[in-house]
C-alpha cells in the first residue's frame, strides 16, 4: 500500500512540474541591461625553454653545442673542420646567415643554423671572437 501510494505521489508531482519546466523561457534582457562581455583569447607565455640564455653562462652552454665539430672552445682539431676561436664576430654572423638562407651549402649547418635565433648566433660570435686560438 506504502508502495502504491508513493508511486502515485511521484507520478503527481512529475505530471506537475514537467509542464511548469518546460513552459518557462528564457530570461529577455531589459532595455537597460549590459550584454555579457565577449569571450577573449588568452595566449598562454611562451615555455622558459624557448626564450634564449644570453647570460656568459649560457652562451658557453650554446657554444658547447659546436664543441663536436669545431673543437673544445672552437679550437679545431686535424683540421678537417674550420675552428671558430678567433674568428671575426661580423663574418661568423654573416656565413650563419648564409646557412640559415640556404644560400651556403653544408652537410648540417645548414640546417643547425636555422635552430638559432639572430640574438643567439650574435652572442655565439661574439664568444668565439674572444676565444684564444690554439696552436697545434
Amino acid at each position: 500500500m506504502k508502495l502504491k501510494l508513493f508511486r502515485f505521489t511521484i507520478a503527481v508531482i512529475t505530471a506537475v512540474s514537467i509542464p511548469k519546466l518546460s513552459a518557462q523561457e528564457p530570461p529577455q534582457p531589459s532595455a537597460n541591461s549590459v550584454p555579457p562581455p565577449a569571450p577573449t583569447s588568452v595566449t598562454a607565455p611562451a615555455p622558459a625553454f624557448a626564450v634564449p640564455d644570453l647570460t656568459p653562462l649560457g652562451v658557453s652552454a650554446l657554444a658547447a653545442n659546436c664543441a663536436a665539430c669545431h673543437g673544445t672552445n672552437g679550437n679545431s682539431v686535424g683540421g678537417a673542420i674550420s675552428g671558430l676561436a678567433g674568428i671575426d664576430r661580423e663574418y661568423l654572423i654573416s656565413q650563419m646567415k648564409l646557412f640559415k638562407e640556404g644560400k651556403r651549402t653544408a652537410t648540417l649547418m645548414h640546417q643547425i643554423a636555422k635552430g638559432y635565433s639572430d640574438a643567439e648566433v650574435a652572442a655565439m660570435a661574439t664568444y668565439f671572437a674572444e676565444q684564444k686560438k690554439q696552436r697545434q
